[in-house]
């Protein structure tokens, strides 16, 4: 079974029924079923073949998800590329993907140089629902396999960007182990369909998993501006959201300042942040806020499509875990010298349907990543309790040594948290002639609060940390370097402070 036969079979079921809404307005599964049909005869008519890849870099478009299903339709392969990721890293994945064409948002064009546009097949896509009077004319490559439904492109923290190619079945398999354990899950659910599709959170949770057993989707081209997703709340009644925590943290503070009504939140059952650390601060003004809970958190990675833990519901869920292990994986935990270990925290190694065969045409990685048994490396340190809850305690490179302990940094940040200044604090490893590595915090400060100083930082974290987990240094920041989801770049503020990524 491949993805697209499930969601066609759903869409194919009363096509009466709502599917998207977009622009303000709903629209059924038959008007789904019609754009598919257009991008099929649109990429029949360019040529595209069997194990073709077709990169895509729209935002997030009822165009985008219907040239995904008509690419697998035709056995191809969809990579959808994030533009603004820099024409040297884009230029790697293209020659290594090696695509059929692009097809290129109006808007992204703005921000891709004349040597990639002259090197591949593209068409400049101008909106609306049809391809009419465009013509891809691609060349077709080397095919690969039919079952790869679609290749990521991911940074890790050095060097140029790879490649993690996600199958059919690993994209059925972690679709359908989250709707299994998410037992709230409804068909009459609308999920927020507004991070980013070229990467597997967005792509698989806020779009293919409700698609998977016909739910619906609010598409929102993007998150900022905020006023499209407001109304996304509003008007679509839009009621489970998968978010970063940067995306959280922007909803709260707007609603704790009125620029948000709070009824944009009423209809929501279930939030789940991912990508990143869910500060506490905003956890706990969330609740104060709309009266009640509505926050999990969750975990994954790009490799593995992405999901690996989330809390089932809010009920059962842990502040601070993203939860216990979703059912179809098996793990084990190793020291970070790769050797087994039957303490109850380690360095997290996960094997299971959802899991990449490998990375794309580069074999050495794979090797580095996964074992023997076939065990892939998540490269994170976690702690997993008696009632197999998991949390996170940090990167593995992102781990502090001062003297031979272990800092955790979200440990520390955690705390800084806690200091009424302080709305955001990260904290990395800073060199230091003796003790081999000291921390370091970068802060961005409260509204209001500019007047508060190192000293009283340092202060702060001395009387609730030992001593060497207090950082030695402060940087107050008025933003932090993020990615293109939203996530805080750590290995730039770790370069920042004498560092190197790992």
């Amino acid at each position: 079974m491949r993805l697209e036969q499930i969601i066609l079979n759903n869409l194919e079921t009363n096509q009466d029924d709502k599917c998207y809404w977009f622009n303000g307005e709903w629209h059924n599964r038959k008007n789904m079923l019609e754009l598919i049909n257009t991008c099929e005869k649109f990429l029949i008519a360019s040529g595209f073949k069997s194990g073709q890849r077709l990169v895509i870099m729209l935002k997030n478009d009822p165009m985008f998800v219907a040239l995904a299903l008509a690419i697998w339709k035709l056995h191809g392969t969809i990579c959808p590329l994030n533009e603004k990721a820099g024409n040297d890293a884009l230029k790697h994945t293209l020659n290594l993907i090696q695509p059929f064409g692009l097809i290129i948002s109006s808007e992204a064009e703005k921000n891709i140089n004349d040597e990639i546009k002259n090197a591949w097949p593209n068409i400049i896509y101008n909106g609306g629902s049809s391809f009419e009077n465009l013509n891809l004319s691609g060349i077709i490559r080397e095919s690969s396999d039919e079952n790869i439904a679609v290749i990521f492109s991911t940074s890790g923290t050095t060097g140029n960007p790879k490649a993690v190619p996600l199958t059919h079945g690993n994209l059925i398999s972690n679709c359908t182990e989250v709707k299994k354990h998410i037992y709230e899950y409804e068909q009459s659910d609308i999920f927020l369909n507004a991070l980013p599709n070229f990467h597997s959170f967005g792509f698989t949770c806020s779009m293919m998993l409700p698609l998977s057993f016909g739910a619906k989707i609010a598409i929102v081209p993007s998150f900022l501006p905020p006023a499209g997703t407001v109304r996304a709340l509003l008007e679509a009644k839009v009621n489970v959201m998968y978010v970063v925590p940067a995306m959280m943290s922007y909803l709260v503070t707007a609603a704790s300042k009125n620029k948000i009504p709070i009824e944009a939140f009423t209809s929501q059952k279930f939030i789940c942040t991912g990508g990143d650390r869910l500060n506490p601060g905003v956890y706990s003004q969330a609740i104060k806020l709309f009266g009640r809970n509505m926050i999990t958190e969750g975990y994954g990675l790009t490799e593995t499509s992405p999901v690996v833990c989330m809390n089932k519901d809010i009920k059962s869920s842990k502040a601070g875990s993203v939860g216990p292990i979703i059912p179809g994986y098996e793990f084990k935990l190793k020291t970070r010298e790769n050797l087994p270990t039957d303490l109850n925290e380690g360095v997290l190694w996960v094997k299971g349907g959802s899991v990449t065969p490998g990375y794309y045409k580069a074999p050495e990685i794979t090797a580095e990543r996964f074992d023997s048994d076939g065990f892939f490396n998540t490269g994170d340190y976690v702690q997993i309790d008696s009632d197999g809850y998991v949390t996170i305690l940090d990167r593995v490179t992102d781990i502090i040594i001062v003297s031979g302990f272990n800092v955790y940094p979200q440990e520390v940040e955690k705390i800084l948290s806690e200091h009424p200044a302080v709305q955001t604090a990260i904290v990395v490893g800073m060199p230091h002639a003796t003790n081999g590595e000291i921390p370091e915090a970068y802060i961005q400060r409260k509204e209001g609060f500019n007047n508060v100083t190192e000293r009283e930082i340092i202060k702060f974290a001395k009387e609730r940390l030992a001593h060497f987990k207090v950082p030695r240094k402060v940087e107050f920041v008025d933003e932090f370097p993020l990615s293109g989801t939203g996530k805080i770049l750590r290995r730039i503020l770790r370069e920042k402070s004498g560092r190197k990524s790992l």
